[in-house]
C-alpha cells in the first residue's frame, strides 16, 4: 500500500511514523521549501504522548517539553477560582506536556528522514488537485521553485493539509471560509522566571472580555538558562463581522494586546511588563468549521485541522491530529484494503471528534468563569464565596467534556500498533 501525506505538520507526519510502524510506505508532501521551528506553545494531552511514545519519540518529549502538573483558572484580579491536577497527577500513565509547536514539528521531522528516508518528505511541493477511480488516487503536484508538475499515484491520500486544506476544498466544494466567532487571539514567547510553582497551566479572565493563558513550554530552555520560556495567549472579543486572515504565521501588534491587559497586576505576576518582553506577536482569529457527515470519499480522506478545526479549548487541535494518525495507519493495517480501511478510520474517529468541536464551541468551562466575573467585577476573597460546589464542580465536568477520557480506559487499551504476524502464522 502506498499512502501519500498532503501535509507536515503535526498530523501529517505522525501519520507517516505511524504507517511506517504499521508496515505501510509513506510520502510527505509540503508546500514550505525550507521547515523552520515556527509558532508558540501547543499543549499534549495524555492520550496524545502515548501515541508519540508508542512511536519511540518518548525520551524527545522528555527532553523538550514541560510535564504540566496543574491547571489553574484565576479572576481578572488573580484571585484563585479553581484548580485542577493534569497528566499523571489524574491516573494517567503518561504525562501532559507543554511544548513549543516548532520544536515538535522538527522533532516529528527529524524521525520520518530518519527512518523512513530523506526522500519521504518532499518540502517545496504543493498539492494542486487530484482525482481517483476504484483502483487509485492521481494526484497533481506542483514544484513551488521551478513551476514544474507532475501527476503521482497512490493507493490513498491523506488531506493533513491544515485549516485551509487543498484537500477538503476539493471534497466540499461548497463549503466556504471558516467560522469566526468574534474572538482574536494574539500569541507569543517570553523568557522570564517561572510563574507561579513552573509546572502550572494559568489561565485569568474570561473570553466574554479578555483572557489570558501562561504556561511553560522548553526544557531545554530551563537547563540552559535556568529561566521558563512562557507562552502566552490573549483572547479578546472584537466588534466586526470580518475574522481577516487565518494565518497562524500573521505578525500582530504588542499594542492591540496590551490595551486588553491594562491594569492586569497581581503579586506573582505583572502581565503588562511581562507582555511587553515578546519580541514577536502572532495574531489569529478564532475560527473553526461545522463538522463534516463524512471525512472520507474513496480513497481519500482528512486528518487534524483539515478534517476538524476547533476552537484551542482544552488542549485539543495536535492532540486529535495524532490521535488521528495513530488511528488511521492502525485501520489500514487491519483492513483488507484500502478503501475498507479508510471507512473503518472514519468510523472510529469522526463521531468523537466532531462531539469534541461541539463542545469546544460552547465553551462550558468559560460560562463559569464568566459567572464568576458578573458575580464578583471587582475580585474576591473567597470563591466559595462567589460559586457553590456544584458549579466549582462543573468546571472539572466541562473539561471531561473537551478534553479528558476515563484514564483506566486509555491506561487499559491495547496499543494502535498492529503487532507483525508470528513467523508461523
Amino acid at each position: 500500500m502506498r499512502v501519500l501525506v498532503a501535509g507536515a505538520g503535526v498530523g501529517g507526519l505522525t501519520a507517516a511514523l505511524s504507517l511506517h510502524a504499521n508496515g505501510i510506505a509513506a510520502t510527505v508532501v509540503e508546500t514550505v521549501a525550507v521547515p523552520r521551528p515556527l509558532g508558540v506553545g501547543i499543549n499534549l494531552l495524555p492520550h496524545a504522548v502515548r501515541e508519540l511514545t508508542e512511536l519511540g519519540l518518548g525520551d524527545v518529549l522528555a527532553d523538550l517539553a514541560i510535564p504540566t502538573r496543574r491547571m489553574a483558572h484565576f479572576d481578572r484580579h488573580g484571585g484563585l477560582i479553581w484548580a485542577e491536577p493534569r497528566g499523571r497527577a489524574l491516573g494517567y500513565r503518561w504525562p501532559q506536556y507543554s511544548i513549543h509547536r516548532g520544536e515538535l514539528q522538527m522533532a516529528l521531522l527529524a524521525a520520518v528522514r530518519e527512518r523512513l528516508g530523506e526522500q519521504a518528505v518532499r518540502n517545496g511541493t504543493s498539492l494542486l488537485g487530484f482525482d481517483q477511480d476504484g483502483e487509485l488516487v492521481r494526484a497533481r503536484l506542483g514544484d513551488r521553485a521551478s513551476g514544474a508538475e507532475e501527476t503521482v499515484e497512490a493507493d490513498v491520500l491523506v488531506g493533513a493539509d491544515g485549516l485551509h486544506s487543498t484537500v477538503r476544498s476539493v471534497l466540499c466544494p461548497d463549503e466556504g471560509g471558516p467560522l469566526w466567532n468574534g474572538i482574536r487571539m494574539w500569541r507569543g514567547v517570553v523568557e522570564a522566571d517561572p510563574v507561579l510553582d513552573g509546572r502550572t497551566l494559568v489561565a485569568a479572565g474570561t473570553n466574554a472580555a479578555v483572557k489570558l493563558v501562561v504556561y511553560p513550554i522548553s526544557a531545554r530552555s530551563e537547563r540552559e538558562s535556568g529561566r521558563a520560556l512562557l507562552n502566552w495567549v490573549v483572547e479578546a472579543r472584537r466588534s466586526g463581522t470580518s475574522a481577516g486572515t487565518a494565518d497562524w504565521n500573521r505578525t500582530g501588534r504588542i499594542e492591540d494586546v496590551l490595551r486588553h491587559v491594562d491594569g492586569w497586576r497581581w503579586d506573582w505576576l505583572d502581565v503588562p511588563e511581562f507582555l511587553s518582553r515578546s519580541e514577536t506577536v502572532l495574531e489569529y482569529p478564532m475560527v473553526d468549521r461545522d463538522p463534516l457527515p463524512s471525512w472520507t470519499r474513496g480513497r481519500v480522506t482528512l486528518l487534524g485541522d483539515a478534517a476538524h478545526p476547533m476552537y484551542p479549548i482544552g488542549s485539543n487541535g495536535g492532540s486529535q491530529a495524532i490521535l488521528d494518525a495513530r488511528v488511521l495507519a492502525y485501520e489500514l493495517a487491519r483492513a483488507d484494503d484500502a478503501r475498507g480501511g479508510l471507512a473503518a478510520y472514519d468510523r472510529a474517529r469522526r463521531d468523537p471528534v466532531n462531539a469534541i468541536v461541539l463542545a469546544c464551541r460552547a465553551m462550558p468551562a468559560d460560562q463559569i468563569l464568566q459567572t464568576v466575573a458578573r458575580r464578583a467585577p471587582d475580585g474576591f476573597d473567597r470563591i466559595e464565596d462567589v460559586l457553590t460546589p456544584d458549579e466549582l464542580a462543573d468546571i472539572s465536568t466541562a473539561y471531561r467534556r473537551t478534553s479528558f477520557q476515563d484514564a483506566d480506559a486509555l491506561n487499559e487499551r491495547p496499543s494502535y500498533t498492529v503487532p507483525p504476524p508470528r513467523p508461523d502464522a
